[in-house]
């Protein structure tokens, strides 16, 4: 497998790295598979370079990622910024994993990470990321929107940072963590995932320990009654199609989530599930939220979702798989997309 990061990159990592005793470890609002594998790997790595870490996550996560190691000492800003804010201030050292501008993790941290690229008590920042349009936020960019997953990143920054350390193992808290984040950000490896050296990395990762049959069955198949009747009520009575452009959407108000008990992580993979019927080839899902509309994308091949989600959406992402958000009602984003999506679907 070929080193994917550039080595001065990699050493730069590693210098804030040797340098830092505390270290704080963020991820964006809302946090998902990835979002948690990669900020908790990092943190497994960061452990057994001897350091003290701290992860703190924007908001809850869902329940079924409350087994990966380590995810129930993470500490959760809108719960109490104070301690967020207190952790951010004491560390020597930030690590921010699967996002790239300040704002897609909460308007608390966001401002300290926006504030600390010009304050006087300046905390070197390290990004590790795989989406489009990076802020200058991080001392230390490492960004590769290619990278079908962050926690794939936080990988190949380890794998190269101890390629000459014939002592270090990975342990299996770490690989977990990492196996979690790339099967949540690939759909358990239906998209953005036909290269061989993802692959390597997972046997890499089965070798040290990972059961995949369990990480699978601990993430999908633990959801609640109502989940099940959400996913029947999207696919019978909301879903939309458009075959002409190979298209389709569904959108849910507030009102239709409150029926099925909705909770954390119920959306996740239904955005998916319209592909399955045959020569429909983008798909996206939209949600409606306490102040914004959740929007999902996603592709298959060649056809971009991304450039929609960044140009009409506040959002991004990699090419099949993207994500974005609509300030306003529910009806006006579904116009939005009516009026734009014969543009970037063919």
């Amino acid at each position: 497998m070929q080193n994917l990061i550039d080595n001065q990159l990699v050493n730069a990592a590693g210098q804030l790295i040797a340098n830092a005793h505390r270290v704080a470890v963020i991820t964006h609002l809302s946090p998902d598979g990835d979002a948690m594998g990669s900020s908790l790997g990092m943190k497994h790595f960061l452990l057994s370079q001897g350091k003290e870490v701290e992860v703190v996550v924007p908001n809850d996560f869902p329940n079924f990622l409350s087994w990966l190691p380590g995810a129930k000492e993470d500490k959760v800003c809108d719960k109490d910024a104070e301690q967020a804010l207190q952790i951010l201030n004491n560390a020597d050292l930030v690590i921010v994993t699967d996002f790239q501008e300040p704002k897609r993790c909460g308007e608390v941290l966001g401002d300290w990470l926006a504030q600390n690229t010009q304050s006087t008590t300046h905390r070197p920042v390290i990004m590790i990321d795989h989406h489009l349009y990076p802020s200058d936020m991080a001392d230390v960019t490492i960004s590769y929107p290619d990278c079908a997953s962050a926690s794939e990143l936080v990988y190949r920054l380890i794998r190269q940072l101890k390629v000459n350390d014939a002592t270090w193992q990975m342990n299996r808290e770490l690989a977990t963590c990492i196996y979690t984040g790339m099967m949540t950000d690939t759909g358990n490896f239906q998209y953005n995932s036909n290269h061989p050296d993802m692959y390597e990395i997972v046997a890499e990762l089965m070798r040290a320990g990972v059961n995949k049959d369990d990480c699978y069955d601990k993430v999908f198949n633990q959801f609640h009654t109502g989940r099940l009747r959400l996913v029947g009520y999207c696919l019978y009575r909301k879903m939309r199609t458009f075959p002409k452009n190979h298209v389709a959407l569904i959108a849910l108000s507030a009102e239709e989530l409150k029926q099925f008990n909705f909770q954390s992580g119920d959306a996740e993979g239904i955005v998916n599930m319209p592909m399955q019927i045959g020569k429909i080839y983008y798909s996206c899902f939209m949600r409606e939220d306490t102040d914004k509309i959740k929007i999902s994308f996603r592709s298959q091949g060649d056809r971009p979702v991304n450039t929609f989600a960044h140009d009409f959406f506040n959002g991004g992402g990699h090419k099949n798989a993207a994500g974005g958000e609509f300030y306003g009602s529910l009806q006006d984003a579904v116009k939005t997309f009516m009026e734009h999506y014969e543009e970037y679907c063919h």
